[in-house]
């Protein structure tokens, strides 16, 4: 595969996928739907860490500071559970922090699970990457992508970051008419 322009890191955190407990579903499912909404040639890095804040922290600052990734979507820890630190990990190492991902995502899981008010979704900026971290299971997932991937490019716009372009035939990017 060559390398393109666009970069895009898909970080999963799981203690129990790290160590070859089970299969890791959450990134994998990350990537379908990132291949289905982005047009444009894109390059995956994929990884893997368990939820120890500082590996999480190290792996957000490799993908955005060493990788070049625009986008980094994460997926795991974000729950209450005293090991659930993704959110933490990702305030750390941003410059600004966007509440807004982690409302919607929250109102949207909201329409299918009560659980969904535990969930600490939220998402931030890195020099010119956006970090969003998304819950671990491959159906939530998917339904909060859908929510907030319409303002995720315009948002890299604005930060710097590469013109991604939204496939049509599965999402509706929103940008302003110049």
């Amino acid at each position: 595969m060559t390398l393109s322009t666009i970069t895009i890191g898909i970080l999963t955190i799981s203690d129990r996928a790290s160590q070859g407990v089970y299969q890791d579903e959450s990134g994998p499912a990350i990537l379908a739907v990132l291949r289905e909404y982005i047009a444009n040639d894109w390059t995956p890095i994929m990884r893997l860490v368990p939820d120890e804040q500082p590996l999480i922290e190290a792996e957000l600052r490799r993908l955005t500071d060493e990788d070049g990734c625009c986008l980094v979507v994460t997926t795991g820890g974000t729950g209450p559970a005293p090991r659930d630190v993704t959110p933490e990990a990702t305030a750390a190492v941003c410059d600004k922090m966007l509440p807004g991902f982690g409302e919607l995502m929250r109102a949207v899981s909201l329409q299918y699970v009560p659980t969904a008010i535990l969930s600490r979704q939220t998402a931030g900026i890195r020099g010119r990457s956006l970090i969003v971290n998304l819950p671990g299971k491959p159906k939530s997932i998917r339904e909060c992508l859908a929510a907030v991937f319409p303002a995720i490019p315009y948002g890299i716009d604005l930060i710097g970051g590469p013109y991604i372009t939204g496939n049509p035939e599965h999402v509706t990017v929103f940008r302003p008419k110049t």
